[in-house]
């Protein structure tokens, strides 16, 4: 029977699937990401309630973001440094216990805007840690044969939750209150944790991610060894860099969906959840194209291409939905920004993973996290230049429209400049020559 089960498993979904601790960690990762997007969704929803002001939403993305930032690097390093999937249940087991903290004041109905954003900040300082331990975690579980299939499968997991967490929370919420999604979210983290327990990663591969720490005078020596890393390498700013414009200017739109939501197109929690849910389908079916086809020779055309797409589709989603307010509309648009964020995304993520050597993943994954966790600050450029305009249902859109023209623009510059980035499957390709050459 559970050979039965890896057979369909692999033929559903990949190559990566035949890897039973890759399957456990993939199962881990769906329950605690399932949780993850309900929070989001929960918490972005519950300061626009308390406080009808998108600029709040904001200051939510801000608590999150400032300690992600500053010590996703140091989380990289720690990555590096100690037994990663012990850190990861560590932190999984912190994050599931500050949710039950906001469920609890929730149902009781004492929360405040000001405990939304005190218990953001501190879950972005578990991020932190958290996010480059698992990023560095799963290569040592798979083949690098199947790592394009195996990214693909971890971008399936944000993209199809994006289609059910949304939509779960928004009915939860419907029916039975805030408290309930965060208590449901938390459960998803603590499953994480215990999951990721009964993992057990390859001693040849453990050691290999260990190799830093008994050369390392430190941790300041090791993280500076990241940076100088990272920075040598132009093709791999490129990939960060245009990772970070996505980050801050493109998904500046996701904390702005309430107001879209209600005041622009009228649609309410279980509306904007449909909405998101659309995005999460549009993004889930290019991710297991892209899952399919393994490595290319056109990924660089792809990532300009997709990144392009997906700053003018978002552009004229929010300005569609500001003048002609199509509820319509803004679903079909939202399936193309899915699939155009995948597009991109995953190539550059598939292309880090390959290209980085396993005792600097954690640290060039904690460098690569900071554009990530530098999202909420784009939460807080888009409601900052919404409130600067003045009218929010004017403002929103507009701040949004802009953040889409930024990606696109930002796309089309380095790719006309340099060549490496066009050529990029050549140099992937490349790399995984010379690591055959030296495995043989």
């Amino acid at each position: 029977m559970g050979v039965m089960i890896v057979s369909l498993l692999t033929k559903t979904l990949g190559p990566a699937m035949e890897f039973r601790q890759y399957r456990i960690f993939w199962l881990g990762t769906l329950a605690s990401v399932t949780g993850f997007q309900m929070l989001n969704f929960s918490q972005f929803w519950i300061i626009h309630r308390l406080t009808q002001d998108p600029l709040f939403l904001g200051y939510v993305g801000l608590a999150s973001a400032v300690p992600s930032i500053l010590l996703n690097l140091f989380g990289g390093v720690v990555a590096d440094k100690l037994d990663r999937k012990r850190l990861i249940a560590f932190t999984q087991s912190i994050n599931a216990i500050l949710i039950l903290i906001l469920a609890l004041i929730t149902f009781t109905e004492v929360v405040r805007p000001t405990h939304v954003i005190i218990l953001a900040f501190l879950a972005g300082g578990v991020n932190a840690f958290d996010q480059p331990a698992r990023q560095a975690l799963y290569p040592a579980l798979i083949d690098r044969s199947v790592m394009m299939n195996a990214v693909a499968l971890n971008s399936a997991i944000w993209t199809g939750t994006r289609i059910i967490a949304p939509a779960i929370a928004g009915v939860v919420i419907t029916v039975a209150g805030e408290g309930t999604s965060f208590l449901l979210s938390a459960l998803g983290f603590l499953a994480m944790s215990i999951i990721t327990l009964t993992i057990h990663v390859p001693k040849t591969n453990k050691r290999n991610s260990h190799n830093i720490a008994e050369r390392s005078e430190g941790a300041r020596k090791a993280l500076f060894e990241g940076v100088k890393y990272i920075f040598a390498n132009n093709i791999f700013l490129f990939l960060i860099a245009i990772t970070f414009f996505n980050s801050f200017f493109g998904m500046a739109y996701l904390p702005m969906m309430p107001v879209f939501a209600v005041e622009i197109l009228e649609v309410g929690a279980d509306g904007q959840g449909i909405i998101m849910g659309l995005g999460g389908i549009g993004a889930l079916s290019m991710t297991m194209v892209l899952g399919r086809i393994g490595n290319f020779e056109k990924r660089g055309l792809l990532i300009i291409l997709g990144s392009m797409s997906f700053g003018l589709t978002l552009a004229i989603f929010a300005l569609t939905a500001a003048w002609i307010s199509s509820y319509y509309l803004a679903m079909v648009l939202m399936l193309i920004i899915g699939a155009s964020s995948s597009a991109y995304m995953i190539s550059i993520m598939s292309s880090l993973q390959l290209m980085v050597p396993d005792n600097m993943r954690g640290r060039v994954m904690g460098f690569y996290g900071i554009t990530w966790s530098i999202m909420p600050l784009g939460g807080m450029y888009a409601g900052g230049l919404a409130k600067l305009i003045g009218d929010t249902n004017d403002g929103v859109p507009i701040a949004v429209a802009v953040g889409g023209l930024l990606v696109a623009l930002f796309a089309l510059g380095p790719s006309l400049l340099n060549s490496n980035i066009r050529n990029l499957g050549k140099l992937v390709a490349d790399v995984d020559a010379q690591h055959a050459r030296q495995t043989s």
